[in-house]
C-alpha cells in the first residue's frame, strides 16, 4: 500500500521545496504542481518525494489525525497484519 504524507512547506526554490511533517524535513519535488503557486506555509500531499496535491491546513491536520489513529491501533494490536 502506498500513502501520501501531508507536509508543510518551509522553503521554496523553483521546482523544489523543503517540507516538514512531525519534525522531519525532506526535499520535495514541485514539478507535478508547476501550475500551482506554492509558498512557505502551504500544505502539500507528498508521495515518494513528489508533491502531488496542494491541500488546506485543515485537510492536512485531518489526515494526520487519521494516521495517528491507525498507528495507535496498530501499536495496541501488535501490527497491521493478522498473525499466522
Amino acid at each position: 500500500m502506498c500513502l501520501g504524507v501531508p507536509m508543510r512547506v518551509v522553503e521554496c526554490d523553483g521546482f523544489a521545496a523543503r517540507c516538514e511533517a512531525k519534525g522531519i524535513e525532506r526535499e520535495v519535488s514541485l514539478f507535478l504542481l508547476q501550475h500551482e503557486t506554492i509558498a512557505p506555509g502551504d500544505h502539500l500531499m507528498v508521495h515518494i518525494g513528489q508533491a502531488i496535491r496542494k491541500m488546506t491546513e485543515a485537510e492536512a491536520r485531518s489526515t494526520w489525525e487519521l494516521f495517528d489513529e491507525v498507528f495507535a491501533r496498530e501499536s495496541r494490536q501488535g501490527g497491521l497484519l493478522p498473525s499466522e
